[in-house]
């Protein structure tokens, strides 16, 4: 007879704070360990690998001015916002954002997410758990990127 492995259901409270949104026990994380390519993003994993989905549910924040890395990769995203106002870049479109817009991101399109200068930007994120890392722009990439008509201006790298 097979073992059947039970996974015990989890209740966090969401815990709005002046320092933003948190949920209990889940760990407030810096968005990548180092780097200037990304500005004033932090990340908590709502739902990881422990959960039993094939998924990992993550909550990004990027204070005022803030933005995340440019970057692809061959997995996708799908990207509910919750709060603030910004804009996405994916692929060679400019996406105004507010909350509740949804955006998916397919596999290996550029893409960036930037909060508006006077407000805090807040999205869900959900990808899969075995996934790719993310690459950047090569030089050469970042030379055809910044000349980009519709995009160029606001790439951030």
């Amino acid at each position: 007879m097979a073992s059947v492995q039970t996974l015990l259901a989890t209740f966090r409270r969401f815990q709005p704070t002046v320092e933003g949104f948190r949920w209990e026990t889940v760990p407030l994380k810096q968005y990548k360990p180092e780097g200037t390519h990304f500005r004033d993003i932090t990340r908590q994993v709502l739902f990881g690998p422990e959960s039993g989905l094939p998924a990992e549910l993550r909550y990004f924040e990027v204070a005022p001015g803030g933005y995340s890395t440019f970057e692809r990769h061959a997995h996708v995203h799908a990207v509910l916002i919750l709060r603030g106002r910004g804009r996405a870049i994916v692929g060679e479109q400019i996406f105004e954002i507010a909350p509740f817009d949804l955006i998916h991101i397919p596999a290996w399109t550029w893409h960036q997410f930037q909060a508006d200068k006077n407000e805090t930007l807040g999205f869900l994120c959900m990808v899969a758990v075995d996934r790719d890392r993310p690459t950047r722009p090569t030089p050469e990439e970042a030379q055809q990127l910044r000349r980009h008509p519709i995009i160029g201006p606001y790439v951030r790298l």
